[in-house]
């Protein structure tokens, strides 16, 4: 077995069993395959499409190969929020501070993710900016879960085996070719959180998504997508048009189609979910912690927060969880959160 005949077998339409996404998996981020070999293997998985199965047995696979935070205390109760990213909207960090937002409601968040890679602004330079430092580790981790409910593990430093493959996606992405890796991001969370609101970049790839969440054995959460009136898409739920939740764990079999209305939420402009630079989203988030803010924005992230507060079991439904969020986020919770955050990391 190789990667040539893996991909023969993928092109012939077969899809891929444990044992070979496994083997698949150890021969992208070792040295021994020739990185022509990983190109063609990637290219013939995303043209044939992955299935729920493969994508989980990749997600599992690579997070063997990832170190240990060593948060497993906080584990069955926490949540991540992250999307994959691609979206090419510009859009405000959206998700990082959903997180914000559930922490100042006392649920666990250990949210997973990078520096920018398409947009401005990532959740890592965001957070950074904020004083939440991205170098933490051991105790101060755990620590860190104590006082605020909160941890951001910084993805390359816990997947040293993505060395081997990072060469291989940049070839790839210049050549305009998405792989398997566009989707696993959000999946690979070496803690283990056990409920997740995954937003992901194009519809297409929601059901998979939901299939792999499943599989991988998550207690409960969505995958989310949006897509507003002009067509453009976006990795999480928005007040600007058409919303889509599926969900899987505790809420499989529950798919969300709707316009943002359908949550008690206005329809926005999608000009307010415009994101900029790390100095221009400090400042949209300080507005949005006064009360002001774009509204369509301020909107969105109680979307997001209020599935986030129904995946864990706060609240009956995503509608039910606005006015909560929105509490927490106007009403100073969140604020008087990043203050100990600030504290907390400054010491």
């Amino acid at each position: 077995m190789d990667l040539a005949s893996l991909a023969a077998s993928i092109d012939a339409g077969a899809e891929l069993t444990p044992e070979q996404v496994r083997f698949a998996a150890s021969q992208l981020a070792g040295s021994d395959a020739a990185p022509t070999a990983k190109e063609i293997f990637l290219e013939s998985l995303a043209r044939r499409g992955e299935t729920p199965g493969e994508i989980a047995g990749f997600a599992v696979a690579f997070r063997e190969l990832a170190r240990d935070p060593g948060l497993g205390e906080w584990a069955p109760r926490a949540i991540d929020v992250c999307g994959t990213g691609g979206d090419k909207s510009g859009s405000f960090n959206i998700s990082t501070v959903v997180g914000f937002v559930l922490a100042a409601a006392g649920v666990p968040v250990i949210k997973h993710g990078n520096r920018s890679i398409t947009s401005k602004c990532g959740s890592a330079d965001l957070l950074e900016r904020l004083g939440i430092r991205l170098d933490v580790e051991g105790d101060r981790l755990r620590r860190s879960m104590e006082a605020l409910n909160f941890v951001f593990l910084f993805a390359p430093a816990y997947h040293p085996a993505f060395r081997e493959i990072v060469p291989v996606r940049k070839a790839l992405a210049a050549r305009g070719v998405r792989t398997v890796f566009n989707l696993l991001g959000p999946l690979l969370n070496p803690a283990r959180p056990a409920h997740q609101i995954m937003g992901i970049f194009s519809e297409a790839f929601v059901g998979a998504a939901a299939g792999a969440l499943d599989q991988l054995g998550l207690e409960a959460g969505y995958v989310v997508h949006s897509v507003d009136e002009e067509g453009h898409a976006y990795d999480e739920l928005t007040a600007c048009g058409r919303d889509i939740a599926v969900g899987f764990g505790r809420l499989r079999g529950t798919r969300i189609d709707a316009e943002s209305e359908a949550f008690g939420v206005p329809r926005g402009r999608t000009a307010d979910l415009a994101g900029g630079d790390v100095e221009a989203n400090v400042r949209l988030l300080d507005e949005m912690l006064a009360g002001n803010g774009p509204r369509a924005l301020v909107d969105s992230i109680l979307l997001n927060a209020a599935a986030g507060l129904h995946a864990v079991g706060r609240v009956e439904s995503i509608a039910a969880g606005i006015e909560p969020a929105r509490e927490l986020l106007t009403g100073g919770a969140v604020r008087s959160w990043l203050d100990r955050a600030r504290a907390f990391y400054g010491e």
